[in-house]
């Protein structure tokens, strides 16, 4: 338990930001599955849920809650399978 009060904000802080990422975190693993069962289901709605997953994907690397290599890597694989679909 700190004890400085600067700690004890920073404690607050942090305990604040873990509840804002988490949500993020969250939402991201949602649009990502849903892309994939869409893809994988040959799906109309596939293409405009892939283009929601990447715009979160990119947002979440501009806030630092994922790193840029992990947004590129998840971004590729899922339009290697949506090309994949359209063939």
């Amino acid at each position: 338990m700190p004890n400085l009060k600067s700690a004890k904000k920073e404690l607050r802080k942090s305990k604040k930001r873990e509840v804002f990422n988490t949500q993020i975190e969250d939402n991201l693993k949602k649009l990502i599955k849903n892309s994939r069962k869409a893809i994988d289901a040959k799906d109309a709605k596939a293409k405009e849920l892939v283009a929601q997953t990447m715009k979160a994907l990119d947002k979440a690397a501009q806030k630092g809650i994922i790193k840029k290599n992990n947004r590129d890597r998840k971004k590729s694989r899922l339009h290697l399978k949506l090309n994949k679909m359209a063939k």
